[in-house]
């Protein structure tokens, strides 16, 4: 990180950023700060050149990039050699052209900043890393240089060297661009638009940097009092009607629709309210005024603690709904809220459904299921009688209150089993029987004591509000395990759809897991959408329709509930219908699904692709290659034809050694590359014709050697004859040895001659070794890359077809190509091939089952 450093940041290009930077170190260099130019970039501008007179600049590196000699900073010499309190580097996304130290220079500077340095550098706006697309857009040039944010934001200081677009002028007069060049910048990279959108893009940037750092300090410091340094509008949301007017009516309080707009939604602190359709339809309204939606927990001071942590100006809210009487006995929350916003501005906005007549909230159906239910009854139905007939046979004048505690004790049991409907009626029933067998007068159902006919009545109370607890209780665990399972499914789904690998089943069998929770009755499954059925026409599915994922087979197809899943499938679950807030969810299983059938398709897309690419590749190169090197044989034909012509009378003409036989070595040469080529277009198409057969190695090698014209004193040869025959095919094997001999012979050195042994184990390894210079080791897939000719330059060696096509003869025939390192300096070339087995015979001149490709 560039922590420490002063960073000069610049518009456009040629804003000034360079010469303030030196103009501002003059002054320190007077003060006596020991102040070195570490680097700088004049772009042959005479101002820049003029403002280095009198400061010391520390010598460049020279270093040789791709054929070009090319200066870069010499970060040695700034921290070991020189030392200084101040270096001055510009540019700071630079590339590096050598990278054996580091990739780009703000990585040098950072090093320079460890060494306890101060660093002034120097960037544009154009090559902050989130930016680049931006500036692309606005000026239509690509910046391939780029500094992070995230380095460029942990600068000490970062400073805008601003101008206005009206500074155009010193383009024009030669400041920025030689004479040659103003016209074509001025029409292009310098319009007056572009000059004023990178003006505000680097405002505004800068403007966020200074707003996060005055965060940090306001954390950092503890503050939570508003400072109003931007407007921030805070609007409650609550998902009701009131809800609809509210942001529109926040916008209002932004000068000119400037500042930030930010929508909160307060839960409970239980936080088990589902989020309402009014309430989704209000968060997209919001985020449709370039707004942003928060949820927190907690009553109105969680929403005043929101506001000021944003350090919000104002603070908006509806008129509470609540009728008359609740409007006397205002809420306590309610009342703090609004005394401890302080200075935020509170706006209270109205709207119809304030003062409205109270209403009942609708109770949620039950969150037993009916087993449960009907267990409780019957327990209601079984113990009762028991417990009453106990309670006669021991009854005594002082046991009112233990008959009493142990019916209770009964409304307890069948509350936690069948929840509240069957405590309640397990209440009622044993009050009754309560009174008529234990409570005087006997066998009526009439009580003589107001003190029995109040406890009596109290304990009827008492149970149901037992009863009502356990069944929330139970309500609010089955919705804290829904829950978890609607995280865990969701969880599942991100995953699952970023890795592609099974994603589709894994989201089907997750989508039952939530659902079903032990039970059998869901069975989600994946149909594509034909012509011929519409998703969703009649609900029902048809039997020969064809299922993408399922997970288990539904009993029948009474009850389905169909979900279109894009344009190209609909999700079927069998079993019991779904209420709004699941179906809500379904719709995002449904989306996720219709994703990962998206990735699937574009993967089968990609593999068709995938080789249509690489021949297109391929054949670009070729046409680039044969454009010189299949020209070459033709125009040395025609030359000779034409000296010839000229000399016939020459008595080198007459020689048969002469030039006649360099004429025929040239087509010959065509004729080799012509079928390098043939053979390579066969590789790639998997057509390549091989026969397997057993092969002696010492057979064919002689064959390779008189092909290259080589003699037994320009190669080793260490056979072993212990070594049997292998499985390949003699016309390709006798190709490789001489594609491999060749390059070996080429590469080689004076005085060191290549050397061809073999070995055996479970296969046989011929090795083709040489002593040349060898490749590194990140670049040997390189070598069987058609058209890959790795050091050489002379476009004279043939099209870089020979250890590809040995790749794919010898892959094709069963076997393997690598690399290895010479010993002592150089490569080898190892071809594996399979050691031909006892029953070989039966099986020789069998067609060959691989296939091979490049």
């Amino acid at each position: 990180m560039l922590v420490g450093a002063r960073v000069l940041l610049g518009a456009p290009r040629g804003v000034g950023k360079t010469f303030t930077m030196l103009e501002e170190a003059k002054p320190l260099r007077d003060e006596g700060v020991d102040v070195v130019v570490a680097v700088v970039e004049t772009h042959g501008r005479a101002g820049t050149a003029a403002a280095l007179v009198g400061l010391e600049v520390v010598p460049r590196l020279t270093v040789e990039h791709r054929g070009v000699v090319l200066t870069e900073m010499d970060v040695a010499g700034v921290i070991v050699r020189r030392a200084p309190q101040l270096a001055l580097v510009d540019e700071l996304a630079h590339t590096n052209a050598s990278r054996q130290r580091t990739e780009k220079r703000w990585q040098d500077v950072e090093a320079i900043l460890d060494a306890g340095i101060d660093v002034m550098s120097t960037v544009n706006i154009q090559h902050i890393e989130s930016l680049t697309d931006v500036v692309h857009k606005i000026t239509g040039a690509p910046q391939r240089e780029t500094i992070p944010d995230e380095v460029l934001r942990a600068a000490r200081e970062i400073e805008v060297i601003d101008v206005t677009p009206v500074a155009a002028g010193a383009l024009a007069s030669g400041l920025v661009y030689p004479a040659e060049r103003i016209d074509a910048a001025l029409s292009n990279y310098f319009r007056l638009g572009n000059l004023t959108g990178l003006r505000e893009l680097a405002l505004l940037w800068l403007a966020d940097e200074v707003d996060s750092a005055l965060k940090n300090y306001r954390a950092e410091q503890g503050i939570d009092s508003t400072w109003e340094t931007r407007e921030r509008v805070v609007v409650a949301l609550t998902g009701g009607p009131e809800g609809d007017s509210h942001p529109p009516g926040a916008t209002h309080c932004r000068p000119c629709g400037r500042g930030e707009l930010l929508a909160v939604h307060v839960t409970g602190q239980d936080g088990f309210a589902p989020p309402t359709r009014g309430l989704w339809r209000q968060r997209s309204l919001v985020e449709s005024l370039g707004g942003s939606y928060h949820q927190v927990i907690g009553d109105d001071i969680a929403l005043v603690e929101f506001a000021r942590a944003a350090n919000a100006t104002q603070l908006v809210i509806g008129v509470s709904r609540r009728g008359r009487l609740a409007r006397r006995c205002p809420v306590r929350g309610s009342v703090d809220g609004h005394r401890e916003s302080g200075n935020i501005d509170v706006h209270i906005v109205n709207h119809a459904a304030a003062g409205g007549r109270f209403t009942l909230p609708r109770m949620a159906g039950g969150a037993l299921t009916v087993k449960r239910r009907l267990s409780g009854l019957a327990l209601t139905l079984i113990l009762g009688p028991l417990i009453t007939a106990v309670l006669v046979t021991f009854r005594s004048p002082d046991s009112i209150t233990s008959d009493v505690l142990t019916y209770q004790v009964l409304v307890v049991l069948v509350a936690l089993v069948g929840g509240i409907w069957p405590a309640l009626l397990a209440a009622v029933l044993s009050g009754i029987t309560l009174d008529y067998f234990l409570v005087e007068p006997l066998f009526t159902v009439t009580v003589d004591k107001p003190l029995h006919l109040f406890a009596l009545a109290l304990y009827i109370t008492i149970a149901m509000m037992v009863s009502y607890v356990v069944d929330q209780a139970a309500r609010r665990t089955r919705v804290a395990r829904r829950s978890a399972a609607e995280s865990e499914l969701l969880a599942t789904i991100a995953g699952s759809v970023l890795r592609g690998d099974g994603a589709l089943q894994s989201l089907v069998s997750r989508t039952r897991k939530v659902w079903v929770e032990g039970c059998d009755c869901w069975m989600p499954r994946v149909r594509p959408i034909t012509p011929t059925r519409p998703p969703g026409a009649d609900g029902q599915t048809a039997a020969d329709h064809a299922v993408i994922c399922a997970d288990g087979e539904p009993a029948s197809d009474d009850r389905v509930v169909l979900v279109p899943v894009g344009e190209r499938a609909t999700l079927e679950l069998h079993g019991a219908d779904l209420d709004a807030s699941e179906r809500r969810l379904l719709a995002v299983i449904a989306a996720q699904i219709d994703a990962a059938l998206e990735h699937e398709a574009l993967s089968v897309t990609a593999r068709e692709v995938g080789p249509l690419a690489e021949t297109d590749r391929v054949r670009t190169a070729l046409l680039s290659a044969v454009s010189h090197d299949l020209r070459r044989p033709f125009d040395g034909g025609n030359q000779k034809g034409g000296w010839l012509a000229l000399h016939r009378d020459d008595p080198v003409c007459r020689r048969p050694g002469g030039a006649a036989r360099d004429r025929r070595r040239k087509p010959a040469h065509l004729s080799v590359l012509v079928t390098d080529l043939l053979d390579v277009s066969r590789v790639q198409a998997g057509v390549l014709g091989v026969t397997v057969r057993q092969v002696d190695v010492e057979d064919v090698l002689p064959r390779a050697l008189d092909e290259l014209g080589v003699g037994p004193d320009q190669v080793v040869l260490d056979l072993d004859a212990a070594v049997g025959p292998v499985l390949a095919d003699p016309g390709l094997l006798q190709r490789v040895l001489v594609n491999l001999l060749a390059n070996a012979l080429r590469f080689s050195p004076e005085g060191a001659v290549p050397t061809i042994d073999q070995s055996f184990g479970d296969t046989v390894q011929i090795r083709v070794t040489d002593h040349g210079p060898g490749i590194a080791a990140d670049r040997r897939d390189d070598v069987f890359v058609p058209f890959q000719r790795l050091g050489d330059t002379d476009n004279s060696t043939g099209l870089g077809l020979g250890l590809a096509l040995s790749k794919g003869f010898t892959v094709g025939m069963g076997g393997e190509l690598d690399t290895e390192d010479t010993p002592g300096g150089g490569l080898t070339m190892v071809v594996t091939l399979p050691v031909a087995s006892a029953d070989a015979d039966a099986n020789a001149d069998r067609p060959g089952g691989s296939r091979a490709s490049l």
